[in-house]
């Protein structure tokens, strides 16, 4: 693998993300970039930064009740949930605060909440926070999952995506194609790389990744 480099966001010049490029396969896609986000989902001065965004993207007549994150997304998730009951958007919880959850999965990789937890999800505004929406499956897993609980997704934010839309929900990311424009994503039967035979580097997701 090459070095990493660093981007600077377009949009939000206190935040830079770190990315190496290679040949890199996650849950749903083979990609030709590692995106490093462990700094800003992890360190308390970016993360905070980070939810400051994104927070922007909503406004007063918003209602949400849950923040639901996805791929190590807990700490900006606080954060997010602060800014938007700070500047005003509306819960419909008992104490006026929002619930943040992170799912647990089954064998076969579904999302699942235990009991004591189905009462944040029931009945419940939710807002899927990614670290990556790159296909676009890992919200509709996780959709397919909120309505199960008879919970109601009504947006989407991330750190990264290469979609603007999906199943009709604008994506709200603090970085996009934009950022770099060689970015490609593949389904596995169709990845240039593999058909070149080019060895896959690592493994990877929110987490991180593990070399092969």
């Amino acid at each position: 693998m090459e070095a990493y480099r660093k981007i600077p966001s377009q949009k939000y010049h206190d935040l830079v993300l770190r990315v190496v490029p290679g040949h890199f396969v996650t849950v749903n896609s083979h990609v030709n970039y590692y995106m490093d986000m462990a700094a800003i989902m992890k360190r308390q001065n970016e993360a905070k930064a980070a939810a400051e965004a994104l927070a922007h993207f909503y406004s007063i007549d918003s209602v949400i009740d849950t923040i639901v994150c996805l791929g190590g997304t807990e700490v900006i998730g606080a954060y997010l949930a602060n800014e938007l009951t700070k500047v005003g958007v509306f819960s419909k919880n008992a104490h006026k605060a929002m619930y943040i959850l992170t799912p647990e999965y089954d064998g076969n990789g579904l999302m699942i909440f235990r009991h004591n937890l189905e009462g944040w999800i029931r009945g419940k505004n939710v807002l899927l926070l990614m670290a990556t929406a790159t296909t676009g499956k890992s919200f509709q897993q996780a959709a397919q999952s909120i309505n199960y609980y008879g919970g109601t997704v009504v947006g989407i934010s991330a750190l990264f995506s290469a979609v603007s839309k999906i199943d009709g929900f604008p994506v709200h990311a603090l970085f996009d194609t934009s950022d770099f424009a060689d970015y490609r994503a593949y389904r596995a039967a169709d990845c240039p790389m593999c058909k070149a035979k080019q060895k896959v580097d690592a493994i990877c997701n929110g987490f991180g990744y593990s070399l092969i």
